[in-house]
């Protein structure tokens, strides 16, 4: 991934210090290797058969076959192919081989990850809001 040119304030992006270590962004407690990380694993469920299939994968107390994954999707094998290299890509599952099957888990960061969504998710439920964009029509 490119360094970020741009800033919030106008200073310099951060590079790191003179000891090698990452530099924090501005006004935050991120480094940008932190910050890359955290959007590659927002953009791995960003997308639909990527986040259904990670909700799969984690309701599987022993791992989910990728072989069982293209039904209960109702996509292709390769796009089911595809979701599940970007979520391992990104962190988010953790494979397995046995015999001629490939097993997947959520990692921990995922089953979090998916908790606090559940738990945002229950914040609008709670609050009433039906229209979270704010659109009264």
């Amino acid at each position: 991934m490119a360094p970020r040119q741009d800033t919030d304030d106008g200073s310099e992006p951060a590079t790191g210090d003179a000891d090698g270590e990452p530099a924090q962004l501005p006004g935050t407690s991120l480094t940008e290797a932190e910050l890359a990380d955290d959007v590659a694993a927002l953009a791995a469920i960003g997308n639909e058969t990527r986040y259904e299939a990670l909700r799969l994968i984690a309701a599987s107390a022993d791992g989910a076959c990728g072989c069982h994954l293209e039904p209960a999707l109702g996509v292709s094998q390769g796009a089911v192919s595809q979701a599940l290299s970007r979520l391992y890509a990104a962190g988010l599952v953790s494979r397995r081989q046995e015999g001629r099957w490939r097993y997947y888990s959520a990692t921990p960061r995922a089953e979090r990850l998916l908790g606090v969504l559940d738990e945002t998710r229950e914040l609008d439920d709670e609050s009433g809001d039906d229209d979270p964009e704010g659109d009264d029509e």
